[in-house]
């Protein structure tokens, strides 16, 4: 690895895992972020340089020296990170899955976008593109249907919850991160990083009722136009909003294979019940 590592969104929710595991194995890192004021509340250890990403031009100075660039920030941004980091320096970018979407939005053609700019720069570097991220402090994905199932009777889910998910653990997309950044990439790459084996809605539902100690909710098949049509009644006192692109993605399987993971990162994902129980019991 050469020289420090640059950590660009070092303030979120996965800039702040990688920190604290750079942190733990003694690896030099610079925090890249937008605000100083809430990197210096975290507490971490190193001087944050500051950049706006919808100012590529304030990414040159933060960027300035680096020998890897991490970008825990959406993966539009990879043209200016590219156009900014030293010629020599590799990358390791966030991606989503969401880029695999048969309805995409905004965030998924984001996506696809730097991903493309990463393969055709011809950059030494990773995109990893992991499935739905739980686990991470402060995280809304399980914790917040979790709220939600607190305070209904019953689960309505398009197609009765058959379609597939694939979570992954924060600390297994931490490990893949450590992991692309030991590896040297001598070109461009794109690596679906996920849990161990896709679940149904329904049973992962199940399994976060079982983690959180709450009763398992009856499931109710309703159609997926009834449900999107229904999405502003969350917007009630009470409830976690509920957004219609969240439910338009309940009706589509989100499963993926691991080998590509496994080979090139070394990185074993945990169970599903091994992290749904770190996340309920904090540790």
């Amino acid at each position: 690895m050469r020289g420090p590592v640059h950590v660009v969104g070092a303030s979120g929710r996965s800039g702040v895992a990688l920190c604290r595991a750079l942190m733990a194995r003694g690896q030099e890192f610079v925090p890249v972020v937008r605000n100083a004021a809430k990197w210096a509340d975290l507490g971490l250890p190193g001087e944050a340089r500051i950049a706006d990403l919808n100012e590529p031009m304030t990414l040159v100075p933060a960027l300035e020296g680096a020998g890897v660039v991490v970008s825990c920030a959406h993966a539009r941004h990879a043209p200016a990170l590219l156009a900014a980091a030293p010629a020599m320096a590799s990358f390791v970018l966030l991606g989503s899955t969401r880029r695999f979407s048969r309805w995409p939005d905004a965030h998924g053609k984001g996506v696809i976008a730097g991903e493309q700019a990463l393969l055709a720069s011809g950059r030494g570097g990773v995109i990893l593109h992991p499935t739905m991220i739980y686990g991470a402090q402060g995280e809304d994905n399980v914790r917040r249907l979790a709220a939600l199932m607190r305070r209904l009777p019953l689960l309505p889910l398009p197609g009765g919850g058959a379609n597939l998910v694939q979570p992954i653990h924060q600390d297994d997309l931490t490990a893949c991160i450590l992991a692309a950044l030991d590896r040297d990439w001598s070109s461009p790459h794109a690596v679906v990083v996920a849990g161990p084996q896709p679940v149904s809605y329904a049973d992962f539902t199940r399994a976060i009722a079982d983690a959180a100690g709450m009763g398992r909710l009856p499931i109710v098949n309703l159609p997926g136009w009834l449900l999107i049509a229904a999405t502003p009644l969350t917007l009630l006192p009470g409830l976690p909003y509920i957004r219609i692109a969240e439910v338009r993605r309940l009706m589509e399987d989100k499963a993926f294979p691991v080998d590509e993971m496994k080979l090139l990162l070394g990185v074993n994902p945990i169970s599903l019940q091994e992290g749904l129980r770190r996340t309920f019991s904090g540790s």
